[in-house]
């Protein structure tokens, strides 16, 4: 057995625009409402969801069943998380508060095995389909996708230096954090964040590293799509059921005679 491409990693690496969703309702049945939907990846959040090790990897079986790429983000940059869902089959992971260069370098150890990094090795996980794919030791490290957020004001000023560390394959903005950094606590979208963002972006997008990030608002997101991100996720399973409860409930109230 032959070890699969990974459509994400080499979709950011040509330039590929990639559409995501937020998922973090950390149930395999709610993943499996929205994976028929299409999106080209999805984010499985550990970090700020109720999200373990057995919810994650029932999302990935879910997502396995679909064109999707199901990419973690694990609560910390902790090499024994990190090896745990690359285990798992995890394609590819997303590193919270990346703050510069060396915890990039810590970030992609991590997914590499020795010599090369500190991943720990077994013979026989859901990742190497319980050692029946006989590339998967020599292959798997080019496939993995390897995403750095940026989350403060410290980092981004180190996001050129941060894009360019080897075995990074993307770097992913914050804009949350990056406005609490500011003084902007719950304003991710006010102006000043995204003044602060996109120069630092345009830089990394003429080095050729691919930018992507989250934001809620879909005119937006494809704003960016179009202007040089290359994977924007556009909204959250949490956001898309909050809001439909609420709309739904208020069209009946307007309506009710």
């Amino acid at each position: 057995m032959k070890l699969a491409p990974n459509p994400f990693t080499h979709a950011i690496r040509s330039g590929q625009k990639q559409i995501g969703l937020w998922i973090s309702l950390a149930n395999p049945f709610a993943a499996e409402v929205v994976a028929p939907s299409g999106f080209d990846w999805v984010l499985l959040d550990m970090e700020h969801s109720p999200s373990e090790f057995t919810s994650i990897l029932g999302q990935l079986q879910v997502f396995a069943a679909y064109p999707t790429t199901a990419i973690v983000r694990p609560d910390w940059n902790d090499p024994v998380k990190v090896k745990r869902l690359l285990d798992m089959g995890a394609p590819g992971l997303l590193f919270p508060m990346v703050q510069d260069v060396q915890q990039a370098q810590q970030a992609v150890a991590a997914t590499r095995y020795p010599p090369r990094g500190i991943r720990g090795v077994g013979g026989t996980t859901r990742g190497n389909k319980f050692g029946r794919i006989g590339d998967y030791f020599s292959g798997i490290e080019n496939e993995t996708t390897v995403i750095v957020q940026v989350e403060t004001l410290s980092a981004l000023q180190q996001a050129e230096a941060i894009g360019a560390v080897d075995g990074v394959n993307g770097v992913f903005f914050g804009p949350a954090d990056i406005a609490a950094d500011m003084g902007l606590l719950g304003q991710h979208m006010s102006p000043p964040v995204w003044e602060a963002i996109w120069p630092v972006a345009r830089k990394l997008i003429a080095q050729g590293v691919p930018v992507g990030t989250l934001v809620s608002d879909a005119g937006f997101a494809r704003q960016l799509l179009a202007d040089g991100f290359t994977f924007v996720a556009c909204g959250s399973d949490i956001g898309l059921l909050g809001k439909g409860a609420d709309a739904l409930l208020a069209q009946v109230k307007d309506e009710t005679p």
